[in-house]
């Protein structure tokens, strides 16, 4: 089975053939070497395990990650982001089990459609005809269960349900690498259900969430796509439906002025998708952010709201990203930053630095004071080197707080920012009380003239 009619999270690289150029002649020797370098410096898998973010073994197994501190950091930072981003556009949070038996994703069309990239199936019992469990390929099944769970009228739609879920992928060993292409994933998944007239509305609220979480991770998209279903047959078959999904989503997209391609062979099994494309150092082109419209699935779990005329009326199912899977999120801002991640979401935000042994308790009292407003500080003492060999250690950190003997004793910091900028010293209270402001802004801004408004929203 072909993985394209994959939904959001699976990357399809696009573009030349490395060492190709388009006019058919070999590029120069040099110019290749200096790109390689470069991308070989981008690259995720290098810069993540340099920096001590996540690392592999071949015990846990490929496609296995696990996150180190650091990573962990930056992978929980992203995390409540978007969950305090879905709270303030109105969706709720549900929970449910990596695990489902075969006969949900038989009703879904993941089996007939999608089974050559699931786990296989767990048998629970050594007698005939037990009960077989299968790691969920996706989290849109368990959530239509959820959904069908109660009843609903139609005052409580659009329904918005979001969850920070764990799904699994057979991936082969030869596509595995870093955390774009693993077997285990951490999806940011939302499904919207809603009447007819309520999709445009909501996909293009999906549309202005991932602008927004976009501007804040300073993530430039490549380009939008509005993926089309191919020929073959690995597509759900029903052409009214695909003509109904691909005019809701063609419009969403002509509203919204932003400039887009269609592209065949593209869509999901059950229908088509508006696709966020990013492109790595090396060029290949992936798939961050998706919103997809979905009559398919209301249909085979007979999910039903009432209407204001009392009958019974199917919803639509409107499914969205707007980070696609936390693992090639953070790749890709791994690649986009170079590990100089915008001071929000950095693992350590400020660095403490004594000059000298002398100044050690006002830097320890520095820290603890980061701490206490919720700011990621560490302490780097003279033990650990010259100022200047201390500086250059934490040339990633966004702030670095240098303590002498005079700032010490005038209750001041003399503030060094991650781009070269030296700011005069300034009292620690206010120091921390502009930096703590644009942190709390998801700025990418080091520094504001004057304190940063508090944001309003996510």
């Amino acid at each position: 089975m072909s993985r394209r009619a994959d939904r959001c999270s699976d990357p399809k690289p696009r573009g030349e053939c490395p060492g190709a150029s388009p006019c058919g002649h070999s590029p120069d020797s040099t110019g290749v070497r200096h790109a390689n370098e470069e991308t070989a410096m981008s690259d995720h898998r290098k810069l993540g395990r340099e920096l001590g973010l996540f690392d592999t073994d071949p015990l846990i197994g490929a496609g296995l990650p696990y996150w180190l501190p650091d990573g962990a950091t930056v992978r929980h930072t992203l995390e409540e982001y978007i969950r305090d981003a879905e709270r303030r556009a109105g969706y709720r949070h549900v929970y449910s089990p990596v695990l489902g038996k075969r006969e949900l994703y038989e009703l879904s069309g993941h089996w007939s459609h999608y089974s050559d990239d699931m786990f296989p199936p767990m048998e629970l019992g050594a007698e005939p005809g037990a009960e077989q469990v299968v790691l969920r390929p996706s989290l849109c099944p368990h959530h239509a269960v959820i959904f069908r769970s109660r009843g609903h009228s139609y005052r409580e739609l659009p329904l918005r349900m979001a969850e920070l879920g764990g799904m699994y992928r057979s991936e082969l060993s030869g596509v595995l690498g870093g955390l774009t292409r693993v077997r285990a994933i951490q999806l940011n998944d939302a499904h919207i259900f809603c009447t007819l007239g309520q999709v445009a509305d909501e996909a293009g609220a999906a549309l202005e969430m991932i602008r927004r979480a976009y501007e804040a991770l300073g993530i430039t998209p490549a380009r939008y796509r509005l993926s089309l279903p191919g020929p073959g047959g690995k597509y759900v078959a029903a052409p009214e439906m695909w003509r109904r999904s691909t005019a809701l989503l063609t419009d969403v997209l002509d509203r919204s002025g932003l400039p887009y391609e269609a592209e065949e062979g593209e869509a999901a099994f059950y229908g088509p998708k508006i696709d966020v494309q990013v492109t790595d150092g090396a060029g290949r082109e992936s798939t961050l952010s998706t919103v997809q419209v979905d009559f398919h699935q209301p249909e085979q779990f007979d999910l039903h709201y009432i209407g204001p005329d009392g009958a019974r009326h199917r919803p639509v199912m409107v499914h969205r990203s707007i980070i696609g899977s936390v693992e090639r999120a953070v790749a890709h801002l791994i690649e986009e930053h170079g590990g100089a991640f915008p001071a929000w979401l950095a693992p350590t935000q400020l660095v403490v630095l004594p000059v000298s042994e002398a100044e050690l308790p006002h830097a320890e009292a520095l820290v603890r004071r980061c701490v206490d407003l919720g700011l990621r500080a560490e302490l780097a003492g003279p033990e650990r080197g010259s100022l200047g060999a201390r500086i250059r250690e934490a040339r990633l950190v966004p702030y670095q707080a240098v303590v002498g003997a005079r700032e010490a004793d005038d209750g001041r910091v003399a503030l060094r920012l991650r781009d070269g900028r030296r700011l005069d010293p300034l009292p620690v209270g206010e120091a921390l009380a502009r930096i703590d402001a644009l942190v709390k802004a998801h700025s990418n801004e080091l520094w504001a003239p004057h304190p940063h408004p508090s944001p309003s929203g996510g």
